[in-house]
């Protein structure tokens, strides 16, 4: 009996050490081919003369969609935030999502709108649009609002997409505020994909909390108060800074974030809209995306760049942050069960060999592997049978990889684009770095 509960013993110890040299050199290759990525972008970026897109009438046409469910307080001035991105050949589509407030009374009366008679291209199917509306006055010109059926956010999407013109759909939260230049800095690399055709991007988001803002844009950039929303300032210098540009360099890259991404409108329209039956639809839809150029036999892109382009705010309470993450575990889950059979299918390339795999047992499993982890401690507490130097060792070792990897980010993102330069706020990422672990880290395992 001795000897098979050493067996169970070594062989759990022996997995747990299997999987966590696997997290090091991913997350080690990560750290380096991020790096790499945004040097490049820097280095390319360097003579790029943003005024000649500006000025051009030929470059590429874009659409934005907005859904707002009961914005009412903040809509005006969230559409006129919008109104006031540098970009020529540009409209923007507010779908209200049959929202119970004056949300939509308030826009008519803003922007001096009035109902017309519009020709909807799209074909995919959605809840009943009530009315679409333009103003009278040219000043606005851009702007289109439509009114429909509570449908949900993807739903919402897909009436955008069925009634935006554009060559490029920018889907964002209409909350969030957009860098003025942030549809110039995405149009240059959709003019200038080539052999590849590029199908979606995604720039860096950074969260609002603390910041100044006035008349819809950020004027002054500062960390959040608290821990909470400092630490997720931090997880999203790691995702964007790290994570996304690594994968994008890798052509691996199967997410763009739902607050802020851009796509090719003629492949979203042939892969049928954003899934109304998931949670998860941002993730979902590039992946479909994906998988239909590859079908397709088609070269491809999906993109992140490093600039800052969308700032949105983060939760500040616990509570919230446990809705967000769970629902973003959700997708996950629904995206990578819906699409199972492409795991590790040589015909559908990186796609299926590596960025789904990747996923699957480090996005959505890692958090699961590591609640067991703490069980399996506690049973080896309580039986008496733990190598208590082996374990500091190990333990210290682990603390020590992710605090370096979150300074590493810090770094990297002051290489990238200078947000939050100040020393007080450099120093704060570090204290931050140094208690996510015992903080925030333990806090998400709670959704595992």
């Amino acid at each position: 009996m001795l000897e098979f509960s050493n067996i169970i013993y070594e062989s759990i110890i022996w997995l747990f050490l299997i999987y966590g040299t696997a997290v090091f050199l991913v997350y080690g290759w990560i750290a380096i081919y991020a790096l790499g990525a945004v040097l490049r972008y820097k280095k390319e970026n360097t003579f790029t003369d943003y005024t000649i897109i500006a000025s051009n009438p030929n470059a590429p046409t874009f659409s934005i969609i907005a859904p707002a469910y009961n914005e009412g307080i903040t809509i005006v001035e969230n559409v006129r935030s919008l109104l006031s991105l540098f970009y020529h050949n540009l409209e923007i589509i507010i779908v209200n999502d049959g929202s119970k407030d004056d949300s939509i009374q308030k826009l008519i009366e803003a922007y001096e709108l009035e109902k017309i008679s519009f020709f909807v291209q799209g074909t995919i199917e959605t809840n009943t649009v009530r009315g679409v509306y333009k103003s009278k006055n040219p000043a606005f010109k851009k702007l289109v609002v439509v009114d429909k059926e509570n449908g949900g956010k993807a739903d919402a999407l897909n009436v955008g997409v069925n009634v935006s013109t554009g060559n490029y759909l920018v889907c964002i939260d209409v909350d969030c505020i957009l860098e003025q230049d942030a549809i110039l800095k995405l149009a240059k690399p959709f003019l200038q994909q080539t052999d590849k055709k590029l199908i979606a991007c995604g720039g860096v988001i950074r969260l609002a909390n603390n910041c100044k803002i006035e008349n819809g844009k950020v004027t002054d950039v500062n960390i959040p108060k608290t821990l909470l929303g400092r630490t997720q300032a931090l997880e999203y210098i790691r995702a964007f800074v790290l994570g996304r540009m690594a994968w994008s360099r890798a052509s691996g890259l199967i997410l763009i974030s739902g607050a802020f991404g851009v796509f090719d409108r003629k492949i979203v329209l042939a892969c049928g809209g954003y899934d109304r039956n998931t949670v998860g639809e941002d993730m979902e839809l590039v992946v479909r995306m994906r998988k239909y150029m590859e079908e397709k036999k088609e070269p491809y892109e999906v993109l992140t760049i490093p600039d800052p382009l969308c700032w949105t705010e983060a939760p500040e309470s616990k509570e919230v942050l446990k809705k967000q993450r769970n629902r973003w575990m959700r997708g996950t889950m629904e995206t990578l069960w819906k699409h199972r059979r492409m795991m590790f299918n040589p015909k559908y390339g990186k796609l299926g060999m590596v960025s789904l795999p990747y996923w699957f047992f480090f996005e959505f499993l890692g958090p699961l592997i590591e609640f067991f982890g703490y069980i399996v401690f506690f049973i080896f507490l309580f039986l008496g049978i733990i190598n208590w130097s082996f374990f500091l060792i190990l333990f210290a070792l682990v603390l020590a990889a992710g605090f370096l990897f979150s300074i590493y980010g810090i770094l990297v993102d002051l290489v990238s684009h200078q947000v939050y330069a100040k020393r007080k706020d450099f120093i704060a990422l570090i204290g931050t770095a140094l208690l996510e672990p015992f903080y925030f880290h333990p806090m998400l395992l709670e959704r595992a």
